[in-house]
């Protein structure tokens, strides 16, 4: 039941001046980063932490969530114009926003970006208003059972992502799996795959693996060519950048299926917008007429994982808030601002803090508002991004890119590491693999691997646990689907012959 004298109460808070103005403080800085290759929310939640020591609790979560949720759609916005997600739920947009930028549709995939965006947040914003206490209720009953099958769902709609064969899809999974193995078991303490490095010992970081697959490995690729992203000669009108009927048309449902995917995956804690995005991208290629368009700038590639992802991004704060489980690291230092004040997250939380719970959930309308109107206009700015010549430009992505990795644990062996997985990166691209199924494998499988062994650990090793448990179940048959449609519509689409498999002879 919606409690209208407490929504009151939080958009009398909302509204007061100085939530106004830490608020465009958040949104802007967030969006400024996110923009920025290499830097995302984590890294700048982390910096400006201290500051919130000095300023009232409800401030201080407003800046900060107005970073977290700016950051996201700043990320889009690398992404589409030069290939670099701001973090790894954007990845997603890269397959198919780059190829619009380089048709000289960068405007109307930023302005469909900004758009979906501002939907899928909003409906995210009102189930957290009208639903949050009924929906944390759900979620509680999602043991380790559910949330491995979640992981299996994904996986297995990741393979479907590449635009080539499904198997060369699922090979990448199993790399991206074997490297998410990297780093000390959580249940046996044995280190694996470390080969006697100590920063191994924690794994790989999810930024130093999307900076590298999508960042080094896209500059190697083109700094040899004489290519530029100097592709609009011209001042950009802003009816130029509005969609046209059709991309309207083509837009409309994909935002509306990946605001519901994004609202449902983000209240399920430790998900996020990773999965959200990837969910959203591969319904819409199975769903479409035309899934051969998809990786060559299909506006719905854009529409449904933007929409899917801020989503997402707003209803992760539910468990964070309502249950004190963080939905991921930056969730995490969320909960450690309101710990710094004294403030324990949980059940209580909305009793006992109802100014808190209440305005921050209405400055999320606020700082939504203010995303769609600070970035409409500044579109045609974002787009002068492409005059760059790129040999110009890669020197400064270059830069970016490492200070984001070195600023995550202050150490040069990640930027090792950021050279080795670019490398591996450009070596994928040039045997016709794509990276997007290797970073989903990757930011999966850990989670996949200890739910069930959690799952196991109650079961007593019985696998037909699975089967008593109708989520589960349900979740785990329709990850079965998709891999036989996968395969089964490649066989039909390709059929398997001699001369398919060869390479094709040089001239």
């Amino acid at each position: 039941m919606v409690d209208l004298a407490s929504i009151l109460m939080g958009f009398q808070t909302a509204f007061q001046p100085v939530n106004l103005i830490y608020c465009f403080i958040g949104v802007f800085l967030g969006t400024f980063v996110g923009v920025l290759p290499g830097i995302g929310p984590l890294a700048t939640i982390s910096m400006l932490l201290p500051i919130t020591f000095y300023l009232d609790p409800t401030t201080a979560m407003v800046m900060l969530a107005g970073v977290y949720y700016g950051s996201d759609y700043g990320g889009s916005i690398a992404s589409i114009l030069l290939r670099l997600p701001g973090g790894a739920s954007s990845a997603v947009t890269c397959l198919d926003g780059y190829p619009m930028a380089q048709q000289g549709r960068a405007g109307v995939a930023l302005f469909i970006t900004s758009v979906g965006s501002f939907i899928g947040g909003s409906f995210g914003i009102v189930l957290m208003m009208c639903f949050a206490p009924a929906l944390a209720d759900f979620t509680v009953a999602f043991a380790s059972v559910e949330y491995f099958a979640l992981m299996v769902l994904g996986l297995a709609a990741s393979g479907s992502i590449t635009s080539g064969s499904p198997l060369k899809g699922l090979a990448m999974v199993a790399l991206g799996l074997a490297v998410g193995c990297i780093g000390t078991d959580v249940n046996s303490g044995v280190t694996r795959f470390t080969f006697g490095f100590l920063e191994l010992f924690d794994g790989v970081e999810v930024a130093v693996v999307a900076m590298a697959l999508f960042g080094i490995s896209e500059v190697v690729s083109s700094v040899g060519t004489p290519q530029t992203l100097d592709l609009l000669k011209e001042r950009v009108p802003f009816r130029s950048m509005l969609p046209t009927r059709d991309d309207v048309r083509r837009s409309g449902g994909p935002i509306l299926r990946g605001t519901a995917i994004g609202s449902i995956v983000g209240i399920m804690p430790g998900v996020g917008g990773t999965v959200a995005s990837l969910m959203s991208y591969a319904t819409e290629k199975r769903i479409s007429r035309t899934p051969e368009r998809f990786g060559k700038g299909a506006v719905e590639g854009v529409a449904g994982p933007e929409s899917a992802n801020n989503a997402s991004a707003q209803t992760s704060f539910i468990p964070t808030l309502t249950m004190g489980i963080p939905g991921g690291a930056s969730m995490a230092l969320m909960l450690s601002a309101l710990m710094i004040h004294g403030i324990a997250p949980g059940p209580g939380l909305m009793r006992d803090h109802p100014d808190v719970f209440w305005g921050l959930v209405a400055s999320f309308w606020v700082g939504n508002v203010m995303l769609l109107v600070l970035n409409i206009p500044m579109i045609g700015i974002w787009i002068k991004i492409l005059k760059i010549p790129y040999q110009h430009l890669f020197p400064a992505i270059m830069v970016l890119l490492c200070i984001g990795v070195y600023s995550l644990n202050n150490s040069v062996f990640d930027l090792y590491l950021l050279l080795a997985l670019g490398l591996t990166g450009y070596v994928i691209r040039l045997l016709d693999f794509e990276p997007a199924p290797f970073l989903i494998g990757f930011v999966l499988g850990p989670m996949m691997e200890e739910n069930f062994r959690r799952a196991m650990l109650v079961a007593q090793g019985d696998l037909g646990y699975f089967l008593t448990r109708p989520y589960a179940l349900a979740m785990l048959l329709a990850a079965a689907a998709l891999l036989v449609w996968s395969i089964v519509s490649n066989f039909r689409q390709r059929p398997m012959t001699i001369e398919a498999i060869l390479p094709e002879p040089h001239a």
